[in-house]
């Protein structure tokens, strides 16, 4: 069964990422897969909810970001989104990225949801009101 939360533990290192060099403190980037849907929905209700700006940038070639961050390959999914220096890997629940960044627990670099999980933003399912975004 997979958790609903992973922390990676994975150190972030230095990131020499031109695509979030240009962005404001405070602003979010987030890494995927070029085209995809879900990523995009996402992306607006983690805008909407937490207040920043997102940039949304495809990138055919993720697993090498998702290696210089730590991410593991088992806890792939389809977008990685950068904010405050920590790496939030996957549909991350909003309640649950805020609970990390406030609290900023020692030796935790970010959280991780792989896969695709049915209830976030673009996997929803017709009669389904299960959601992990809260």
């Amino acid at each position: 069964m997979i958790r609903k939360q992973t922390f990676l533990r994975a150190a972030l290192g230095v990131l020499a990422l031109t695509s979030t060099a240009a962005l404001a403190a405070g602003d979010i980037t987030m890494h995927r897969d070029p085209g995809c849907g879900c990523c995009s929905q996402w992306a607006a209700q983690v805008a909407r909810q937490l207040g920043r700006k997102v940039k949304v940038v495809d990138n055919a070639d993720r697993p090498a970001l998702q290696k210089k961050l730590g991410v593991p390959a088992e806890l792939s999914s389809c977008h990685t989104a950068i904010v405050d220096g920590m790496a939030f890997e996957g549909h991350v629940p909003i309640a649950d990225m805020r609970r990390l960044l406030a609290g900023r627990p020692k030796g935790v670099r970010g959280l991780a949801v792989p896969g695709m999980p049915i209830g976030s933003p673009g996997m929803k399912v017709p009669g389904s009101s299960h959601s992990v975004m809260r």
